[in-house]
């Protein structure tokens, strides 16, 4: 059922909104061009307003914006190579381990990467390995007793390398091969 007020509200139709999320890639090669503060505002603000366990908001932020610490987390174990292409690196840091982070840490990102693709930013989610996040709290002088996993990267995409990419957008498995319905059969 949707909301009668919901397109008056936003401007868009449901199919808008479903056609908005499905859209969203990420983006790995970024052009050089600096990001206004305000997007990265923005994309602060989805962020402290996003939902979390119990209203715990066990989050804060560290902004990268300087070309050789981009370069240094890229370079630290993990799935980050990218990151040094990145304007901006937002870096997520958590309370001291609870089962509840993985899930809050993961919608986290997801609705920043929807908020910098909302403003036209392009956006990746990477992660580091356990070394990698001791490099990074000792670089970033992040507090031993938070957990570091995550950085998200922010850019305007560099157009013909994301148009390129070798998995099209449209490259899903149909809903057939993934849905089941009452038992999993």
């Amino acid at each position: 059922m949707t909301n009668s007020n919901d397109a008056k509200e936003t401007g868009c139709t449901p199919q808008e909104k479903i056609s908005f999320l499905r859209g969203l890639r990420q983006v790995r090669q970024f052009r050089a061009e600096p990001l206004p503060q305000g997007v990265v505002d923005a994309v602060l603000e989805v962020a402290r307003w996003s939902g979390s366990a119990k209203n715990v908001q066990s989050w804060q932020f560290v902004v990268v914006r300087d070309r050789d610490t981009l370069g240094k987390l890229a370079g630290y174990e993990g799935f980050v190579s990218y990151v040094k292409d990145a304007v901006v690196g937002i870096v997520i840091v958590m309370d001291a381990d609870d089962e509840r982070n993985t899930y809050d840490e993961g919608r986290l990102s997801e609705r920043m990467m929807l908020a910098a693709d909302a403003q036209g930013v392009g956006s990746a989610i990477a992660w580091w390995s356990e070394q990698g996040a001791k490099d990074v709290k000792a670089l970033l002088g992040i507090p031993a007793e938070r957990r570091v996993r995550t950085i998200i990267s922010l850019g305007y995409p560099h157009v013909e390398a994301h148009n390129n990419r070798p998995h099209p957008a449209q490259a899903r498995k149909p809903l057939s091969e993934l849905v089941h319905e009452e038992r999993y059969s």
